[in-house]
């Protein structure tokens, strides 16, 4: 297919201009001013549109088997949906279960991933340590183009990464050059909290906030980032949620330390006020981990976006319908944790960040998809406009509205922690490898067009940090 984008203004993280784009073969052929349509082309009219690079979402889980149940959004219908809110690709996590090879859960994700209608990548999840694993990360790296793994601080007695575990693999992250990324919750102060208020009886959704209190994050943030420090790693927090955590990260930026944090659309505009509805059901809805936080989380949150603290932005896209999170009825700890967000996160972005004047237009660009892209070492190819990137785009319609609502969205999920607000800014058109995948508010994803991205190791990052380490380098004292 050959697709002739004409008359719209390009924007990256950088800048603004009017232009054709000329899509073929899956990729941005020509840019400029009145390009002609080859013979046989389609041919989109995006005069009052922005031209921007595809979403990209560095933190979903599709089809993941969890506390007891599995994800209902599997790889095909999330990857569409995100197509339908203008991100054309995620990168997902291989959770291996303590004790599982790593490139046996590996091989069964890319399995699973295979009807994926968008592009994708993975995260490798280091939830146990001996030889077998060191092995298996280097063989990951060198061979199927991971780049990065994730250590879980939380879930005690199941999948939580202790110190010595972080030491080990941060280092071995260090040798493969490869981005280390925690999920940073204090897991032990978390288990005992929980136990704490069971036994008061507390048992309802309206505990879970309570179990997981903002400091549990900022001291997990805090020990994950000197650990990393220590060790002369780099290190990416998922889903920040907090004052504390951005502090902690804020800090250590300030004394030069390379490190990166991802928030999620629901953190900046949601408070922990969900967890007190009424409706079980509704309440349970909201459970995710870190939980919805009090207000004034959220501005600082806001905070940490604008000054460059925070450079990416995410879902932590996890569904689980309602008869899944009543699996915890009795239960609070026994909800399973995740909320979704695919579709929505670029629009509410847009809608609560740049029609406020919170954001430019090309901060929103560089929080959507350059900044990961850049990060995870998958820039120019995504995250760009720009001759010979992949031919992944939206077209922004910044006066389209839309409101949002589980009755009409396209995730395969019966509740969205959006329900009912409407927003102004949505993507008009979606371009997937130079494919017209959602048009006018129709959705045409092929199941199985999705492609593995492959990572290469030693993202610029750590250039700096090798020259570092050359220079700072300890030297034996010499004594006659």
């Amino acid at each position: 297919m050959t697709l002739l984008i004409r008359g719209g203004t390009v924007v990256t993280h950088e800048e603004s201009y009017r232009a054709d784009i000329l899509c073929e073969d899956g990729k941005i052929q020509a840019i400029g001013t009145h390009l002609d349509a080859p013979v046989g082309s389609e041919v989109i009219d995006a005069a009052d549109l922005y031209v921007m690079p595809g979403g990209i979402d560095p933190h979903t889980h599709m089809q993941l088997p969890f506390m007891g149940t599995v994800a209902s959004e599997d790889f095909y219908t999330g990857t569409a949906a995100g197509l339908a809110g203008g991100t054309t690709s995620i990168i997902d996590f291989v959770i291996p279960s303590p004790g599982q090879s790593l490139m046996e859960a590996f091989e069964t994700w890319r399995g699973w991933a295979e009807k994926a209608a968008a592009d994708y990548a993975f995260h490798v999840a280091i939830t146990w340590w001996d030889d077998s694993v060191r092995e298996d990360m280097g063989t990951l790296v060198r061979e199927h183009g991971v780049n990065s793994f994730k250590h879980f601080m939380a879930y005690k007695n199941a999948i939580m990464a202790t110190d010595d575990i972080l030491v080990q693999s941060f280092s071995r992250c260090l040798e493969l050059g490869a981005v280390p990324t925690v999920h940073a919750e204090n897991g032990e102060l978390v288990y005992h909290l929980q136990q704490k208020l069971l036994a008061q009886g507390m048992t309802g959704p309206e505990a879970h906030p309570l179990s997981r209190p903002p400091q549990v994050e900022g001291e997990a943030a805090s020990r994950a980032i000197r650990i990393a420090g220590t060790l002369g790693t780099p290190i990416y927090l998922v889903h920040v949620s907090t004052k504390d955590a951005v502090d902690e990260i804020a800090y250590a930026r300030q004394q030069g330390q390379p490190v990166y944090g991802e928030c999620l659309a629901g953190h900046l505009v949601l408070d922990d006020s969900v967890y007190l509805d009424a409706d079980w059901t509704r309440a349970a809805g909201h459970v995710m981990s870190p939980p919805f936080r009090p207000k004034g989380h959220q501005e600082a949150l806001w905070h940490g976006l604008q000054s460059g603290n925070l450079q990416t932005t995410a879902t932590d896209h996890c569904c689980f319908c309602a008869e899944q999170k009543a699996m915890g009825k009795e239960d609070f700890t026994r909800i399973p944790n995740g909320t979704a967000g695919i579709e929505d996160r670029m629009a509410v972005l847009w809608d609560e960040g740049v029609n406020s004047g919170k954001l430019s237009i090309h901060d929103f660009v560089a929080l959507t998809s350059t900044n990961t892209a850049k990060i995870f070492n998958l820039f120019p190819r995504k995250g760009a406009v720009r001759v010979g990137a992949d031919a992944d785009l939206v077209l922004w319609d910044p006066a389209g509205t839309r409101t949002i609502s589980a009755t009409t969205h396209h995730q395969n999920v019966d509740f969205n922690i959006f329900e009912g607000k409407t927003v102004r800014g949505i993507p008009r058109h979606t371009i997937s490898q130079g494919k017209w995948v959602w048009r006018d508010g129709e959705l045409h994803a092929e199941r199985g067009a999705g492609r593995y991205l492959e990572r290469p190791a030693y993202p610029g990052v750590f250039d700096v940090l090798q020259r570092r380490a050359e220079h700072d380098a300890p030297q034996p004292v010499e004594r006659g």
